[in-house]
C-alpha cells in the first residue's frame, strides 16, 4: 500500500481528517493489543501508523492555525 503524499492530505475534507485519526488511533489501540497478547506478526505496522497520524494532525493543526490567524 502506498502511503499518500501531503499534498494529497491536504485535499480531504476536516471531517475525513478527523475520520482517519479516529481510525488510526483505534488501529494503534489494536496493535498494542495484539502486542500485549503476542498475537502480532507485523510488527512494521506500528511505525506506518505513527507516521500517518503524525502526518494527518499536522494537517489538521495547519488548518486550525490558518483559521485562527485570519
Amino acid at each position: 500500500m502506498v502511503e499518500p503524499a501531503a499534498t494529497e492530505l491536504r485535499k480531504l475534507t476536516d471531517a475525513d481528517i478527523t475520520e482517519q485519526i479516529d481510525g488510526i488511533r483505534r488501529e494503534l489501540f489494536d496493535l498494542r493489543f495484539q502486542k500485549a497478547t503476542s498475537q502480532l506478526t507485523n510488527t512494521h505496522r506500528f511505525k506506518k501508523a505513527r507516521i500517518k497520524l503524525a502526518q494527518l494532525l499536522t494537517v489538521q493543526n495547519e488548518r486550525s492555525r490558518s483559521n485562527t490567524s485570519s
